[in-house]
């Protein structure tokens, strides 16, 4: 297990670091965590468990993910590490030319047109079929049983569905979103704490998922709804864009950061940029969390990764940079080479040329997952298809309308995306399963856990407590309202321009689980700035 000790962090952690033994969950709900834990105690796997976890967070946590999301997936089985791209194309009768002889400049946030294929569905159906255990129909039981029973919101969530509704109240106004309200403001308002919310929609569609191992959507009687529902609203979703979809397996990448393995999903996700920061941060030593020197390297580091990442990542096929270039030794060693004693305004470099739910899970075999889930954006497009619980996904948001950018639209295509799993492992031994959701500041979390890890010696707890920051763009980086005030000015007089902001969702929202090699003990830690939980056994 990495070594560390609880007793140097400076602050307080707000829950306790959880073991266990035969099986872990952790992840943003409560009950969610529990569900996972349960398929565990009725003889599924970490697989299994996650799943479960999965599908009951479309349910449990709406506000983040649905049915109708992307999915990625690292999975530890049998002393090797799996990669899971369930991500969706776009469609293939939309493009720039379209849309821009349709009115639009850029691609809009909400509605028909940012809808891409969904992958979680298939990615549920294709993990379990590879690696589960247990049969889809019991492993999606406890989620269809949460949308046909309902349950009681807990508190952040009441919070992030009330404030979804007041914007959304005040912006959608086409017929379109008119299903959004029907499913998740039954009331003519949204649910509040402790209420009572559930979704007979919901449940048909996790039901007919389960029995058809994914087919219904894809090629069946749901997938038949879906393309019914966008051809009555013009929109560019078709059943042929269905049918042709296939979640796909792909070798991890990684890099070495002082011994420990960092693994992330390949392109078109955005783990690559965790990577790139990582390989210029292993150029330094850092002794001192707390110290201005640590945090200036690693934002001038992040922020060099990001630009990189946001000139060049999309489908991997569609890069003219390959990824072995950008993480690179040279390549790190050029890039942190451009670190100094004051803030950068960051620029692409030139390498050689050659609103989201996560969760982690882990069984007493030694198997382990990093899973992560989303619509973007909290409910996504905004668009519900009528009856069946499936809110959409917005992904297509993230296209470019420029044609020389490597991210430009076009049919059939990867967009750049931002949920991206993450494992840490040590020679031939897991050490787990980590995560941090939340748009851009996924990649930025990513590289601050692995550092309060393995540089700070922090428990997987305290690794999450610890504050944050987040590079926004140019010189602007957020803090936390915990983040130290010393630090915070000191970062300011090297040319940062620091804002500190009072909402803790603004920073990601994390799950951690280690592996002891030698007792095989689980050791988990949970997000304090939502209403995580580890369920452990």
């Amino acid at each position: 297990m990495v070594s560390y000790d609880a007793l140097n962090y400076p602050y307080a952690s707000r829950r306790n670091v959880v073991y266990g033994k035969k099986g872990m969950v952790a992840t943003s709900q409560p009950l969610a965590a529990q569900a996972g834990l349960d398929i565990m105690k009725q003889g599924g796997n970490a697989i299994d468990a996650a799943i479960a976890t999965a599908a009951a967070l479309t349910v449990l946590e709406p506000t983040s993910n649905g049915i109708g999301s992307d999915a990625f997936a690292l999975v530890w089985v049998d002393g090797k590490i799996h990669g899971l791209n369930g991500s969706g194309y776009a469609p293939q009768n939309i493009s720039v030319e379209k849309l821009r002889e349709a009115g639009y400049e850029e691609m809009p946030t909400f509605g028909k047109v940012p809808v891409t294929v969904p992958g979680t569905p298939a990615a549920w159906a294709e993990l379990s079929e590879r690696f589960g255990k247990l049969p889809l129909t019991d492993v999606l039981a406890p989620a269809i049983e949460y949308a046909e029973e309902g349950y009681p919101l807990s508190p952040t969530l009441a919070f992030h569905w009330k404030s979804a509704y007041n914007k959304f109240k005040e912006t959608f106004k086409d017929d379109i979103f008119q299903n959004w309200f029907n499913t998740f403001a039954p009331d003519g308002r949204s649910p509040e704490v402790g209420e009572m919310w559930k979704s007979p929609g919901h449940a048909r569609t996790l039901r007919e998922i389960a029995e058809t191992k994914a087919e219904s959507f894809y090629s069946g009687q749901l997938a038949d709804e879906i393309d019914a529902f966008f051809k009555e609203h013009d929109g560019y979703l078709t059943k042929e864009d269905l049918a042709a979809y296939k979640p796909e397996w792909v070798d991890p990448i990684k890099v070495n950061y002082r011994g420990y393995d960092v693994w992330e999903i390949p392109p078109n996700g955005q783990g690559l940029i965790a990577l790139m920061a990582l390989n210029m941060l292993e150029g330094y030593e850092f002794t001192d969390r707390e110290n201005v020197d640590s945090y200036h390297k690693q934002i001038e580091a992040m922020k060099l990764a990001f630009t990189d990442g946001l000139e060049y990542i999309t489908q991997e096929d569609h890069m003219n940079v390959s990824v072995e270039d950008l993480l690179s030794d040279e390549y790190a060693e050029q890039r942190r080479g451009l670190i100094g004693d004051e803030a950068l305004q960051p620029e692409p470099g030139e390498p050689p040329r050659g609103g989201t739910v996560y969760l982690s899970t882990a069984d007493g075999e030694g198997n382990m997952v990093s899973f992560i889930q989303s619509n973007y954006m909290g409910f996504g497009s905004g668009v519900v298809v009528p009856g069946t619980g499936i809110a959409m996904q917005n992904r297509g948001h993230t296209f470019s309308f420029d044609e020389n950018h490597a991210n430009v639209l076009k049919p059939g295509k990867q967009t750049f995306h931002t949920i991206i799993p993450g494992f840490l492992s040590k020679g031939d031994q897991p050490v787990g399963p980590f995560g941090v959701m939340g748009g851009f500041m996924q990649p930025q979390g990513h590289a601050q856990v692995v550092m309060n890890t393995i540089d700070f010696h922090l428990n997987p707890q305290a690794a999450l407590d610890a504050p944050r920051w987040q590079w926004v763009q140019d010189k602007v980086v957020k803090v936390e309202p915990t983040f130290p005030d010393h630090i915070a000015q000191a970062l300011q007089r090297k040319g940062h321009h620091i804002q500190r902001t009072l909402y803790p969702n603004e920073f990601g929202r994390g799950q951690i689980i280690w592996r002891d090699p030698e007792t095989g003990v689980l050791c988990g830690g949970t997000e304090p700035r939502t209403d995580g939980e580890v369920a452990a056994w």
